[in-house]
């Protein structure tokens, strides 16, 4: 009897000792040095963002609390320049509201 071997059929191996190798990693330094260098700018760009949102969200916050500000200041201002206030500011000083209508005065060069 004839006994066949079963044919294996080469497949592709990855030669390690070639990629390991001491001449193929410092021809391949280039590369892994690109690499780094865009890692560490991805990272930089992370925290680079999240220092601008945090700045972005404290100057939001500020804007917020002028506008509070001023709307506050702006409701007093509008209480106290009303006729009855005006009034009440200037008795101390002795100014008195008028009771009659003001008087126009003209010249009589027909102006």
């Amino acid at each position: 009897m004839n006994q066949q071997q079963p044919i294996k059929e080469k497949e592709p191996k990855l030669d390690w000792k070639r990629w390991l190798n001491y001449s193929s990693i410092v021809r391949q330094l280039p590369f892994f040095l690109f690499l780094t260098l865009l890692a560490v700018i991805y990272i930089y760009n992370g925290h680079y963002a999240d220092k601008t949102i945090r700045k972005i969200n404290s100057t939001a916050r500020e804007v917020k609390e002028l506008q509070y500000e001023y709307k506050t200041l702006k409701g007093e201002i509008m209480g106290q320049s009303k006729l009855s206030e005006l009034v009440k500011a200037v008795e101390p000083l002795g100014l008195k509201e008028m009771q009659e209508p003001p008087v126009v005065v003209r010249t009589g060069d027909g102006n």
